[in-house]
Formats: structure tokens, C-alpha cells, sequence
């Protein structure tokens, strides 16, 4: 099993408005730097841009409102566990750029991401991130779609983040 992640949010700008330079200027580092993240397994791509293939045709939930530019942010990866994504998001590089959300996202009452589990010789497809992400919205961290507040584990138990895995990993990209 790995772990499916889609993350989703609206520019309070079109894409193009001097607004969100500062985060296209985190976009390609953060891209290179998951790509050697411990934990990190791949992502899809997109259409429009070269890199990895895109997982099926690019859809986004129902939150999505169209700013004149055709996209909004969203990803779409694989990842072995919880606690390297949990310490991918919020500590280094990305981590900055997160707590910079503020500054380019608009406050939607949908969830930022959605979490799930997926068998190993499987890969999801965009409009899978898109539906867990409005089936979070409705109904809550279930098995189904979670986040990191309440995750499930791969037996779709309720579980807890390792906080001291997390720490070790921390650690050990300081060392």
C-alpha cells in the first residue's frame, strides 16, 4: 500500500498576476526537492507542462472557480507513509512556502488535501484526488479520504502520526 495525496487551492489572483510570482519561484524547487525526498514515491504531471506524464485528463472539485487562466494549483503524488509527508509539508522548503499560503490562496471552506491508501500496482488518477477532496468536505476523515489531523492507517484504522519518527527525520536532514 501507498499513500495517495491531492492538494488543491484557488489563487486569489489569476495565475499570471504579480501576486503569486513568489510562489512559482517555490514551484520547480519544490517539485526537485520531492523528487529526493525520503518517503517520497512520484507524482503525475501535467498537460501543459514537461516533466512526468499526467495521471488521466486534469480535473479539479467542484470548489474550482475559473480566474480566466484555465488551472488552478493541485498536485497529485505518492508517498510510502504519513510521517515523510507530514514532514515534507511542513518543515524546509516546502514548509516555507506553506506558511506563505496565506499570502496567494484564497480561504476556501473545502479541505486543502485529501489523503488515501492505494495498492501498490495501482495509481490514481486526478479525478480520484478531486472526489476524495469533496467526499472529505462532506463527510469527514474516513477511510475513504483523510487528513493528517485524523489518518487512517493502511488497515483503514484510526491511527496517530510517529511523532518520534517524525523527529528522527527531521533530524536526520539537519545532520
Amino acid at each position: 500500500m501507498k499513500l495517495a495525496v491531492y492538494t488543491f487551492g484557488i489563487f486569489k489572483e489569476p495565475a499570471d498576476h504579480p501576486l503569486n510570482d513568489s510562489f512559482s519561484a517555490y514551484n520547480d524547487p519544490i517539485f526537485a526537492h520531492a523528487d529526493q525526498f525520503a518517503g517520497f514515491i512520484t507524482r503525475s504531471g501535467y498537460a501543459s507542462d514537461p516533466g512526468p506524464s499526467p495521471w488521466g485528463d486534469e480535473i479539479y472539485p467542484r470548489f474550482y472557480e475559473e480566474k480566466g487562466d484555465g488551472w488552478c494549483p493541485a498536485t497529485l503524488s505518492l508517498w510510502e507513509d504519513l510521517e515523510s509527508l507530514f514532514h515534507f509539508t511542513y518543515y524546509g522548503l516546502h514548509g516555507k512556502a506553506f506558511k506563505r499560503g496565506h499570502e496567494w490562496f484564497t480561504d476556501g471552506d473545502w479541505p486543502p488535501f485529501a489523503l488515501w491508501w492505494i495498492e501498490d500496482d495501482l495509481q490514481p488518477l486526478w479525478r480520484d484526488g478531486a472526489e476524495r477532496l469533496e467526499y472529505l468536505h462532506d463527510n469527514g476523515a474516513t477511510p475513504f479520504a483523510f487528513n493528517l489531523k485524523q489518518p487512517f492507517d493502511k488497515n483503514d484504522q484510526p491511527t496517530k502520526l510517529d511523532k518520534s519518527r517524525i523527529k528522527k527525520l527531521r533530524e536526520a536532514v539537519s545532520s
